[in-house]
């Protein structure tokens, strides 16, 4: 069971406790605010009411213990570099931070975080991305070249089977998975046939699914 230490408890970092609640992992939540720490008593196995800039109150926690540090203090950048670089400087294994800018996030890479996540970015690309053509459904960034797709399949494929479509061939692309019923199937094969009514997982590169869309 994974240890995990989450400061800042605004609404992102809410959903974090919540998540890592849903995953079974071991979680000390932390926040200047006592609403705030009361909000996510549920989803926690411990919380503090305290300062992540105070060394002292730092020191309390056992950083050390903890398998991953997770920083998601939205609304004083200062505050949260403090925390990650203190974080770093205790000894902490790996520390997560948020940033809202790509100024915030090379300072933060800079100073302690192991890590920095950029919500608003990533989320703001989501959105253009799936407003680029009506067949995708999801999107996850990989790297700045390869990404997953969740696509709706095109009314040419239905009823075809991987290995007709030649997907890898013609287009670059390779198709993971299926979805069906709200379930995702791995264990697909060249034989297997796309139906309507789901959806296909696609790696690739941006350019090559962009090229296939015509986007």
């Amino acid at each position: 069971m994974k240890s995990v230490l989450l400061i800042g408890l605004g609404r992102f970092g809410k959903h974090i406790a919540m998540k890592l609640d849903e995953l079974n992992c071991e979680v000390m939540a932390v926040d200047i605010d006592e609403e705030r720490v009361n909000a996510v008593l549920p989803y926690v196995t411990e919380a503090q009411i305290g300062d992540s800039t105070s060394e002292e109150f730092l020191e309390t926690l056992g950083i050390r213990n903890y398998d991953a540090c997770i920083v998601t203090i939205g609304d004083d950048f200062q505050n949260s570099l403090e925390t990650a670089s203190l974080l770093k400087e205790m000894g902490a294994r790996k520390v997560i931070s948020r940033a809202a800018t790509g100024v915030q996030e090379k300072f933060l890479l800079r100073n302690g975080a192991d890590r920095v996540v950029y919500p608003e970015k990533q989320m703001a690309a989501q959105v253009a991305i799936r407003c680029t053509s009506e067949y995708i459904q999801d999107y996850i960034e990989l790297d700045q070249d390869y990404s997953i797709f969740e696509l709706s399949i095109p009314r040419e494929w239905m009823g075809k089977t991987i290995r007709e479509l030649e997907v890898r061939n013609r287009y670059g692309i390779n198709i993971l998975g299926i979805r069906k019923n709200g379930k995702v199937h791995m264990n697909i094969t060249p034989d297997s046939y796309l139906d309507d009514g789901e959806a296909i997982l696609v790696l690739g590169r941006d350019k090559a699914v962009q090229k296939w869309l015509r986007i």
